[in-house]
C-alpha cells in the first residue's frame, strides 16, 4: 500500500496535522492529527510502498512494544488512514 498524494504531515502548534492540497483533494475538511508515534511510521513510508508487517517492523525498532501489539496497532491505524482516503492498496 502507499499513501496518497496530495497529503503532507505538519507540525502545526506542537501537534502533528495531516494536511491535504491539491485540486483531488479540495474537499478534504477534516483535521487529522497523528501521535507521535504515528508520525513517526507516515515519515519513515511517505512517497513509498509499504507493507503492515514492516510499519510493525518499525514501530518494534523504535519503541518498546512487542511484534503482536505493534502489528495490531499498526493494522488498526492503516485501516483509519485508508478511510479518511490517506492510504491505498
Amino acid at each position: 500500500m502507499k499513501i496518497n498524494e496530495g497529503f503532507e504531515l505538519r507540525k502545526v502548534c506542537d501537534e502533528n496535522v495531516i494536511v491535504a492540497y491539491g485540486r483531488k483533494n479540495i474537499d478534504f475538511s477534516k483535521v487529522i492529527s497523528l501521535n507521535e508515534s504515528a508520525a513517526y511510521l507516515w515519515n519513515a513510508v511517505a512517497g513509498r510502498e509499504f507493507t503492515c508487517q514492516e510499519l510493525a517492523d518499525l514501530l518494534c525498532k523504535e519503541y518498546e512494544v512487542d511484534a503482536q501489539t505493534a502489528l495490531a496497532d499498526v493494522s488498526q491505524m492503516v485501516a483509519e488512514w485508508k478511510e479518511h482516503g490517506l492510504a491505498s492498496d
